[in-house]
């Protein structure tokens, strides 16, 4: 019975048992993913001292979103978006699978390592874009809230709070640990999202049927038509410039925030490390408080107030002169992000149709890796020739306007719902 209570608590019952398993392949694929997230760059850095070759590591991981992005949404609106989760993710495991030879062996060598970067991430880009598709799919469309809360409750706790440390452990016990872990969550993933299709869906749900309307076309006359539709629906289409523009400011911060907190501030690398975990608990506070938050105010009042607490973030960032202030800054921050991340992803759910939930999502995606490209490359410039507080000024200059800007749109776009 305790059990049962704490399942229904992680996962309510009105979500449906198609839920539960996907939450669990969340759950699962997360933890693989935040395992690596702290293992990649141990095995990079084992492997080369080349700055250039360590950043051309990170950027391998998002070029593959930037490339086939799109066609991974259209993909996803015209299969089987369970099956092609599956595959996708027996594709991740593959490999990392010929990784973990080629460590086992003594054959691993930068150049191995930045290629098993890519092909993962383009499996990533087509697992991702598609699992994002089966939420509204299997949803009631009031509690999808509900649903992206957990999932994204899921993330934060595996992905950025578990998985890390768990995975600088098994690394420093053997390098292939951690990717064996990795290979074996991303299988379960695919076992757990096996079992959807075997679970009726709650009333309510629309089920995992994609609908087709007239013959079938070709991947780019779809990408094309994802992109009109998006054109003609000003409330999605404004998101999807909230986010590129957001990300792009955010990144130019957040490239210099190693050097900023050890040459502004003077924090030590452990000093550091707080700042990263400070946003990670403020995530947890938000997943704590979403609930409440929800019920009391409209979902406009939250798309403003953590858009304007972004606005506010920066400038904080860009006075603060003390460690211990930039650590409180950062536990904010998690916190709304966290709730931002989950009302976004409520509101485009709701109102995109379900044909067109993988073509959109897709450029939401293009927009968020296409923003932190572009920001990352600003920031660098700026800091070099302003300084290292100038990427933060920028970052509450740009957020700034773009939030004045759209701030009357977001009561549209907060309440847009699917017009079919």
């Amino acid at each position: 019975m305790p059990v049962n209570r704490v399942l229904d608590v992680v996962a309510p019952r009105r979500l449906g048992r198609p839920y539960r398993w996907l939450l669990g392949a969340a759950w699962t694929s997360n933890l693989g993913d935040g395992v690596a997230l702290a293992a990649g760059p141990l095995l990079v850095a084992s492997q080369t001292s080349s700055a250039m070759l360590v950043a051309l590591a990170a950027l391998l991981q998002r070029l593959p979103w930037l490339v086939f992005g799109l066609w991974a949404g259209a993909i996803a609106d015209r299969l089987d978006r369970r099956r092609v989760v599956m595959v996708a993710n027996v594709l991740r495991a593959i490999v990392v699978a010929l990784l973990c030879v080629a460590i086992a062996t003594g054959e691993v060598s930068i150049g191995v390592v930045l290629a098993t970067m890519f092909l993962y991430g383009v499996a990533e880009v087509f697992a991702d874009t598609t699992a994002q598709t089966l939420l509204p799919a299997l949803v009631p469309r009031p509690h999808l809230s509900v649903g992206t809360h957990r999932l994204q409750a899921a993330f934060l706790t595996c992905n950025q709070l578990v998985g890390p440390p768990v995975g600088a452990f098994l690394f420093a016990l053997g390098a292939v640990l951690p990717f064996m872990a990795q290979v074996v969550c991303a299988l379960l993933a695919v076992v757990l999202v096996s079992r959807i299709a075997a679970s009726p869906a709650p009333d309510g749900a629309p089920g995992l049927a994609v609908p087709r309307d007239g013959e079938r076309t070709h991947v780019r006359r779809d990408i094309a038509e994802g992109l009109r539709w998006i054109a003609g629906n000003a409330a999605v289409r404004t998101l999807a410039l909230v986010i590129l523009v957001f990300n792009v400011t955010w990144a130019a911060a957040w490239s210099v925030l190693v050097l900023w907190s050890r040459d502004h501030l003077g924090m030590s690398e452990v000093g550091f490390g707080l700042l990263t975990t400070a946003s990670a608990v403020g995530g947890l506070i938000g997943t704590a408080l979403y609930s409440r938050i929800e019920r009391r105010f409209s979902l406009a009042t939250v798309m403003r107030a953590c858009l304007l607490l972004e606005v506010a973030t920066h400038l904080a960032l860009a006075l603060t002169t003390a460690g211990w202030l930039a650590i409180v800054i950062m536990l904010e921050f998690g916190a709304y992000a966290f709730v931002w991340g989950t009302v976004s992803t409520t509101v485009r759910q709701r109102a995109v149709p379900q044909r067109f939930q993988g073509r959109v999502g897709s450029v939401y995606m293009v927009c968020v890796f296409g923003g932190l490209v572009a920001g990352q490359g600003l920031g660098g410039l700026i800091a070099e020739r302003w300084g290292l507080t100038a990427p933060f000024w920028f970052a509450f200059a740009g957020a700034g306007v773009t939030l004045a800007l759209v701030w009357r749109q977001l009561a549209h776009i907060a309440h847009a719902d699917a017009a079919g």
